[in-house]
This record gives C-alpha cells, structure tokens and sequence, in this order.
C-alpha cells in the first residue's frame, strides 16, 4: 500500500541514498505531518493496539500504589514531578489517582507532567484526566519537564517505539543494515559497506557468536533517554517505572515489527499508518542507569511484579462486589496481565531509583 510518507522516503533515498532504521522508525512515527504518532487513531479494542491499562484498572491501580510508596520512601516532598511517557489515553494515570485519593498527602505534591506528542491523543487525556489536580501540563519531549523537583516517572510501552540501529554480521564484520530503494523503487533493507562503529555497543556473546547473516540491535536513541532519567533521579532523587515487552541479555535478532488493526503488516506496506516496535533491551536500560549513579530494581517479569503488589488479592476484592459477568472479566484481565502465555513473560518491568532509597516494591523475588 503506497502512503504520502513512502513516497516522500523513496525521493529522499534516490537523492540522498539509503537511511538507517532509525532514521525509517523516526520518519514513520513523528513526522511532522505524516507521521504514525502525529495522526488520530485510536489505542484499544477499536484502535491498532492495547496497552495493559486498557485490559483491566487492575494494573493501573497497582502502579499507583507503587507510586505513592516511593513518595513516602522519599520522605514525604511537598512536591514532585509525575511524569508519563506515552500515556495513551490517560487511563493508567486516571487508575492511578483514584486508587491513591487516601493517601494523605500525597495528590496534593502531585505535579502532572504528560510527554505526547500526537495532539489527539492529548485531547483524549484531557478528557481522561479531567479534573485532575493540579492540572496536566503536556510537552514534545523529556527535558521539558521541569528539573526543579523528585521525580516519579512511568513509562509503559514506550521505550518499544523509540527508534533502533540495526546491524548483520558479514564476512566484513558487523555492518549497519539500512532503508534503501528496491528494483522495482520500492523500499528494501540494504547493508551498508564496512564495519559499523556501533558495532562496540553489542555485547561480547553477540559480537563474536552469532553466525554470517544475524541482526543484532542497538538502542541508541533509548540508552540517551535512560541516561537523561537516571541522572535527573539522582540529582534530584526519586524513582521510575520502565514497563514494556522485551528482553534482558543477548540479542533477540531483528524485533522490527508493524501493527495496524491487532495485526502484523509489512514493515514497508503501511508507513505511518502503521505502529512500528522493537523489543526493549532491558539489559542496556539497566546498565545505563547504573553508570549514571542511579540504583536498579529488576528486571522482573510483568506477571511477577503485579503478583507481588497484589493483583490477586485485588482482583478478589473486584470480584466480590461484581456481577457474575463482570467477575468473569476480572479474572481475564487479570490472566492477560500475569499469565506466561500472555503478557506475564514477555513484558518485563525495570525500577530505577535514587541510591538513598530503599528496594522498590514488586522485585522482591528477583
């Protein structure tokens, strides 16, 4: 399927030559106009994908009780910066404040911060969050939120649509894999000529046993933002909650993928009508935060860290108090949440908190 996106990104390589992943991922994601996140479209059962808050208010009721105890391990701020990455449309962040209204204290330190760029999802968390107190203040980007107070920061399913370089081993050695034109002025992957630098970012086991032809990914683009939040958590202490699909050690290969309607399409067939993803190096985050003075928590699977908030004692409460039906529903959210052939294994959930604080809730079995 031709897109105004594709025929812009084929006029740009036949003039300029191939483009790296990255440089693909950001063009079909954030341009300016064309964009996949610059475009209405939906997120839940109507829309190209469901993220965990809109299965069940389950998890975003935990989050916020996780929230609330590192602000009181952070000995009560009169203020601090609650900061979402992506946050769809404001469900997780709407779960979160109902579920810590008797917290006392707490909502009134509350400083909401919103990082979105997609102007109709913003609408939609407005809505959402109305209400809300104090106001949502929304921005394009991470270092626009003010660095003047803790952090609490959550990101679900974000970290996976950050662009990544990819890279093939060949005889040469590890070379960048590229966007470039096909036979037919379609796009195509192409490799480019001579070892990559990038090279050094992949981890002995990787770098020197895997076979000709594998794919291995780097996440420059997610290492800078790590960096960015694990410094501002120590500067000004506090604690984030990075929760997406991915994995620990090694490399998983090429993780590229599109999604439109529930349903995986060509990664060329639907640019910027389409979510593109990769699986989340949660080893690399990990790493990062350390080297940037901050202490870690995890990674532990998804399914892991909401049983040991308490996911199941809660969804006991829900159910005893609900229809017959609307037990049923619980126990499904709940098993799509925590089952391991669900979401329970593939998503994994990191901590990262100032080195004054005490272990993060949920890790305790990791």
């Amino acid at each position: 399927m031709t897109t105004g996106l594709a025929d812009r990104l084929r006029r740009r390589i036949a003039l300029t030559g191939p483009i790296t992943i990255a440089e693909f991922m950001r063009e079909a994601l954030a341009h300016p106009t064309l964009g996949y996140y610059r475009r209405a479209r939906a997120v839940g059962a109507a829309g190209d994908f469901v993220t965990a808050p809109e299965i069940s208010q389950m998890f975003g009721e935990l989050i916020g009780a996780w929230l609330a105890e590192r602000w009181l391990a952070m000995g009560r701020p009169e203020a601090v910066r609650l900061t979402e990455l992506g946050p769809g449309r404001g469900t997780l962040l709407a779960d979160a404040l109902r579920a810590t209204r008797g917290a006392p204290g707490f909502h009134a330190a509350l400083r909401l911060h919103l990082v979105e760029i997609d102007e109709t999802l913003r609408e939609i968390q407005g809505v959402t969050l109305q209400g809300a107190l104090p106001p949502v203040q929304w921005h394009e980007r991470f270092e626009l939120v003010p660095d003047d107070a803790p952090l609490l920061l959550i990101a679900n399913e974000f970290f996976d649509a950050l662009p990544v370089r990819q890279l093939v081993r060949t005889p040469a050695g590890w070379c960048e894999r590229m966007v470039g034109l096909a036979p037919d002025s379609g796009l195509a992957f192409a490799v480019a000529p001579g070892p990559s630098p990038l090279a050094s970012m992949l981890g002995a086991e990787v770098r020197d046993g895997v076979p000709l032809g594998a794919v291995a990914e780097v996440t420059p683009a997610g290492v800078a933002l790590m960096q960015m939040i694990a410094q501002r958590i120590v500067r000004q202490q506090g604690a984030g909650l990075i929760i997406d699909y991915g994995y620990e050690s090694g490399s998983h290969g090429d993780t590229l993928q599109a999604v439109a309607q529930h349903a995986k399409v060509g990664i060329f067939d639907r640019i910027g009508e389409s979510d593109l993803t990769t699986h989340v190096d949660f080893a690399a985050l990990a790493r990062t935060a350390r080297e940037s003075g901050a202490a870690v928590d995890g990674p532990a699977a998804q399914g892991d860290f909401l049983r040991a908030l308490g996911i199941e004692t809660r969804a006991r409460a829900l159910q005893a108090r609900a229809t017959t039906e609307q037990s049923r529903m619980v126990g499904i959210g709940m098993a799509r949440l925590i089952a391991p052939d669900q979401m329970g294994t593939l998503f994994r959930v990191l901590g990262v908190r100032a080195p004054a604080l005490p272990s993060a809730p949920g890790f305790a079995s990791t």
